[in-house]
């Protein structure tokens, strides 16, 4: 016997297909470093809106992805594509391409966004609005110190666009940095890489006195900025609803007053809080911990109250080089008072944050300190300015590093060593990481939320014992998913997610990719795992915003007595294939042009219902709408029939490995009681459980044991009564022993049996 034999028939069957997507993925790895794609998007711009003055691109690269600007047929400069050098993957998780010029100066000399599949900017947010912040980059000096950082400019922040405007800020800067680079310009970091840190922290240097004598030296810092230059500085940003939200009072009160300093150097750290304070600071900084002392007294407070809810300062971020650590509520500590000797002035807060070893932060060199400030311009959008305090520690709080060995020049190692040094960089500070950090609080919630559903899976006899119970635990799952899934963490699953990793395949895989939703992410390897044990059911049934919304309509609906509609079977029957041929069209149209299909995909409502929240043009919402309004009378009317996402998961779910759901051998024959409960009419009328079909509510598993509505269970009832019926009477019945202790016994005779004590 082969020991293949051995083998459940659907784990080889499982088995074969993971290998074959292994088989399609390998070349798709191999060939990740494809050829650049500047070329082919240089048609959608002039020369000279790149390059103010060129007239021309050249027609051969000088430089791999790097396209020459002519003038009178000489470069004047050089055009690239910000995707050719950098991950641009955004919130759809396909690359966010923008052009870009660089001038022989290291001059950022045009922008413009080319192409871009960002579902929230498509449909939600005029596109207008992210090709001005892309515009804006004209003029930036790369040769700047604080640029080469990974700043000194502005990030203008777009309301609902967070993630793309990041991703388009950290592309553009690091892209350029890197073509400036390649291009050996000069004081760009072309003439060596780094080589350690030269400076140390002095744990022995001798404190300062006070106050006075920190903020003169510049162990501390102060930024102010009072009512006048803030209402000045939202009104230049051209929106009118700014003047209607400017702050009331004297032009020349302190709206931003605050001050910060490295509390971390014995020296500042005692003068500001004390020995004893300082002492408690240096039991909780493990090896490698810094701490930065931030006070404030304006009208505007450096912690807000975001933290409170989401665990995060949303306000204030470090940066230093290309790296930016963002606080959080288990970084801070409340300073309740200053040292007695510092003679500091009158300061509402004051404030200790402590920077993790991991955060990659050296105390001896320079930082900055940014500072978001927002104003509410309408119910939901918002108008940003940021600032920044830069911190450069004194020289007198230093001293000598070890000598390190000397670095080759990147210039020296041929033009392939610049991008192997950025991408050294880049992994220390993925911004990836960063978007995973800011929403550590969702990741967890979703994550309980994971845990919790599968425990209701796994114990599912238990969980489904008490129906009333089981009710109240599954609306109160579907209202989660449905508020924090859909609602506020925008994790809307779609079948564009399923088309971007079919592409992958064959245009080159990367996990950044993938990772900058973290939530759409987990979901999507929850499902994979689902898919194995439960089919498809464990995501359309429990964790599918739009799902969660039909289902909770038709609750509504049946609350308001409008009437339930149960289809024919052969009808019903003849609509399940629908879903699947609008998945199979879209997957194919995919293949054509990913851009035709993801118009296509407007089949599905998700990101007018659930994404936008029907903040989107008339015929959207009336779509969106047509799709809900069936489901008030048939249950599911669009996760039945309509829903491409549904129909592609139920085609690898037919691979499941396990049988969860209880059945009778009675069910189906004569029994129906299950097949006419079921919410979606996915049990045959011969009793099979259609696992494509199937949402795992569990409602059958509930009928499974009911004691008043599975006829099994109710004729089991009536046998177990029955027999202790006739158990009691035959006991009440029995004539008593008069010999105690001794049993009767039962003796036959020709006029029936006799009872008699046993001898």
């Amino acid at each position: 016997m082969s020991p293949l034999s051995t083998i459940p028939l659907r784990l080889r069957r499982a088995a074969r297909v993971a290998l074959a997507l292994v088989a399609l993925a390998l070349p798709a790895i191999e060939h990740a470093e494809a050829a650049p794609l500047v070329r082919e998007f240089l048609g959608a711009v002039a020369p000279a809106d790149l390059v103010p003055g060129a007239d021309a691109f050249g027609s051969a690269d000088e430089k791999p992805g790097v396209v020459p600007a002519l003038k009178a047929g000489q470069p004047i400069g050089w055009v690239f594509l910000t995707s050719d050098f950098v991950p641009t993957a955004g919130y759809s998780g396909k690359p966010i391409h923008v052009l870009a010029g660089l001038s022989p100066d290291a001059v950022v000399t045009g922008v413009r966004l080319i192409k871009h599949s960002e579902p929230i900017v498509l449909v939600g947010i005029p596109d207008a609005k992210i090709k001005a912040v892309t515009e804006k980059y004209a003029g930036l000096d790369l040769k700047r110190r604080e640029v080469q950082e990974g700043g000194g400019h502005d990030l203008d922040i777009v309301s609902g666009a967070t993630v793309t405007i990041m991703v388009i800020d950290d592309s553009i800067l690091h892209a350029s940095l890197k073509v400036a680079r390649v291009l050996g310009l000069k004081g760009v970091g072309t003439e060596a890489a780094a080589t350690g840190p030269t400076k140390l922290l002095d744990p022995e240097r001798r404190a300062p006195s006070d106050w006075i004598t920190l903020a003169g030296d510049g162990s501390l810092i102060r930024f102010r900025l009072d009512v006048g230059a803030i209402n000045k500085a939202f009104a230049d940003l051209g929106d009118p609803r700014a003047a209607d939200k400017a702050e009331a009072g004297p032009d020349d009160d302190a709206y931003i007053d605050v001050w910060a300093g490295l509390a971390s150097q014995p020296a500042i750290g005692r003068t500001l809080v004390g020995d004893a304070e300082y002492d408690n600071l240096s039991k909780l900084l493990k090896d490698g911990d810094q701490a930065i002392f931030i006070g404030g007294n304006g009208r505007w407070s450096f912690k807000g109250s975001g933290y409170v809810r989401g665990g995060i300062f949303d306000r204030i971020q470090l940066i230093q080089g290309t790296s930016s650590y963002r606080f959080h509520d288990r970084d801070h500590r409340k300073i309740v008072r200053l040292a007695e000797g510092a003679v500091a002035p009158a300061l509402t807060e004051t404030d200790l944050f402590i920077v993790p070893k991991s955060a990659g932060f050296d105390p001896a060199a320079p930082w900055r300190l940014q500072l978001l400030v927002h104003r509410p311009v309408g119910p939901i959008e918002k108008l940003f300015l940021t600032y920044e305090l830069g911190y450069t520690i004194p020289a007198k709080y230093l001293k000598d590093a070890a000598p390190a060995p000397a670095a080759t020049p990147v210039a020296a190692a041929g033009p392939d060593a610049p991008r192997a040094a950025a991408d050294t960089s880049s992994q220390r500070d993925r911004l990836w990481m960063r978007i995973w950090e800011a929403k550590r609080v969702q990741v967890v919630v979703l994550g309980a939320a994971l845990i919790v559903l599968t425990g209701i899976f796994f114990f599912q006899t238990f969980a489904t014992k008490n129906a009333r119970v089981f009710a109240i635990v599954r609306n109160a799952y579907l209202v989660f998913t449905l508020v924090f899934v859909g609602f506020y963490a925008n994790a809307q699953l779609s079948v564009v997610n399923v088309l971007a990793v079919l592409q992958s395949f064959v245009t080159g895989f990367r996990w950044e990719t993938f990772l900058m939703d973290p939530l759409i992410f987990v979901l999507w390897f929850a499902v994979a795992a689902a898919l194995l044990f439960w089919a498809r059911g464990a995501y359309c049934g429990w964790l599918c915003p739009f799902g969660a919304l039909q289902e909770l309509s038709n609750k509504l609906a049946r609350l308001a007595r409008l009437p339930q509609i149960t289809l024919p079977w052969g009808l019903h029957e003849r609509l399940w294939p629908v879903k699947y041929m609008i998945f199979l069209g879209l997957v194919g149209l995919s293949f054509y042009s990913l851009d035709v299909a993801e118009r296509y995909a407007e089949v599905e409502p998700f990101k007018t219902a659930i994404i936008l929240k029907f903040d989107r043009p008339w015929p959207y919402v009336l779509f969106a709408l047509g799709m809900l309004a069936p489901g008030l009378f048939v249950e599911r009317f669009y996760c039945r029939y309509v829903c491409p996402l549904g129909g592609g998961l139920a085609i690898p779910a037919r691979l499941h490995m396990f049988r969860w759901l209880k059945r009778y051998s009675e069910c189906g024959s004569p029994c129906q009681v299950c097949a006419k409960d079921c919410p979606v009419q996915a049990i045959h009328p011969t009793g099979e459980i259609n696992p494509n079909e199937c949402i795992s509510c569990l409602n059958c598993q509930v009928l499974y044991q009911s004691k008043t509505k599975c006829p099994v269970v109710i004729g089991r009832e009536k046998k177990r009564q029955r027999f202790e019926v006739q158990n009691a009477i035959a006991t009440a019945g029995a004539p008593k022993s008069t010999h105690p202790g001794r049993p009767f016994v039962t003796h036959t005779t020709t006029s029936g049996p006799v009872v008699t004590p046993e001898a």
